[in-house]
């Protein structure tokens, strides 16, 4: 007799990274042509010493540090957060409107909770990030893909056209995951006015916001005094100061919504991580000049993205941002066959666009994600040497 599962669990796909990581069982590398993994979205490089110091300063001399803390947050670090975001986004933001996470896709879960239920519908943007797919799945929500448009900017107007009485929110994500596309400010206006116009959040992860080439706040959505009716904002404090596995997140949102939402964190993880609060603090208030030197890097490399695809005529570069360049292959076979055979013929790692489209999409099928981040610019002409010389 098998045990009773979760419908809703069974047409989950599995984790895409954790599926791709099991391509390279049985596969090796040689030390000519060691592997190139750009699959994944994270830092591997551990934080600077000195936030490292700080988390070690803390686990020995805090006791505070191991213990239970506040369901939505450590009070100085929400306090840290609305005060820079208010400054960087032009808006005001109270200290009690910021809640901190373990990690992004924990506020993505907890905001998502608070909206929508089973039999409801959530507008994603395609190609869309899949965790937030996964989840919508697991908790009975219907996906509503949303194709995006030229530069794999999506259209409100375009948005309009799907809404119906069950939809509760839009999902935006800038600079994008998978497409790396930076949103222009006016895209965000116009969809927070569409999603205000029919009474829906919009919801706006801003995750590699640290990683933006552009100068100056990327929207005015802080600006309008009432945001907190219906604008939600996240981030994460992962890729910013290399704090993956201490998982550290925030929302910004209403103080009422922040109230349905310490349900959820209460319920789940009763309070974020203490040192991983504790190092993130430390480093909004320390190394804002590290982080601009990992900021130049990172466009550094996008830059070298960009010109290596230039040489490679018969491949699309679609968008290119933040850790992500997202292009389309020129080969005929699906993404997914060739990625696979990418890892045991030319040592590349790499996701295919079919993780991040619905399911049986054409699109995704010639299409591939490389997260960039974890590749130097030698590591990046290697990869375009290997992909200008592979032939199925």
């Amino acid at each position: 007799m098998t045990h009773p599962l979760n419908p809703a669990m069974a047409t989950t796909f599995p984790p895409p990274v954790m599926e791709a990581r099991r391509w390279l069982t049985g596969v090796t590398f040689p030390p000519e042509r060691p592997l190139i993994n750009v699959s994944q979205a994270a830092p591997v490089d551990t934080p600077p010493l000195a936030l490292r110091q700080a988390l070690a300063e803390a686990a020995l001399n805090n006791p505070d540090a191991h213990l239970y803390g506040p369901v939505l947050g450590l009070p100085a670090l929400r306090a840290e957060i609305a005060s820079q975001w208010s400054a960087a986004y032009g808006g005001q933001i109270a200290a009690e409107q910021v809640a901190i996470t373990q990690g992004c896709n924990q506020a993505f879960c907890a905001v998502m909770s608070t909206l929508a239920g089973a039999g409801d519908e959530v507008i994603l943007p395609t190609p869309w990030y899949f965790n937030h797919k996964m989840w919508l799945d697991m908790q009975g929500v219907r996906t509503v893909p949303l194709p995006a448009g030229e530069g794999l900017i999506p259209v409100a107007a375009e948005a309009a056209k799907l809404i119906t009485d069950r939809t509760r929110a839009i999902v935006l994500v800038s600079p994008n995951n998978p497409g790396g596309a930076e949103y222009p400010a006016e895209t965000l206006t116009a969809f927070h006015a569409l999603a205000r116009a029919h009474g829906l959040a919009l919801i706006v992860d801003e995750t590699y916001r640290d990683f933006d080439s552009r100068t100056g706040r990327p929207h005015d959505l802080f600006t309008d005094p009432d945001w907190a009716r219906d604008f939600i904002h996240l981030y994460s404090f992962s890729k910013t100061y290399r704090l993956t596995g201490h998982r550290v997140g925030a929302v910004v949102a209403g103080v009422d919504r922040l109230a349905e939402i310490e349900k959820f964190l209460d319920t789940v993880a009763i309070c974020p991580s203490q040192l991983g609060q504790i190092g993130a603090l430390w480093g909004m208030r320390n190394l804002s000049q590290w982080v601009a030197g990992e900021r130049a890097e990172i466009l550094a490399r996008r830059a070298a993205m960009v010109g290596g695809f230039s040489a490679l005529p018969d491949w699309k570069l679609l968008g290119c941002g933040a850790y992500f360049a997202y292009v389309e292959h020129p080969f005929p076979l699906a993404s997914d066959a060739l990625c696979k055979r990418l890892v045991a013929e030319a040592g590349l790692l790499m996701l295919p666009g079919t993780m991040f489209q619905p399911e049986g999409s054409e699109a995704g099928k010639r299409q591939i994600r490389i997260a960039f981040a974890n590749a130097d610019t030698a590591g990046i002409a290697e990869m375009f040497r290997r992909l200008a010389g592979w032939r199925p």
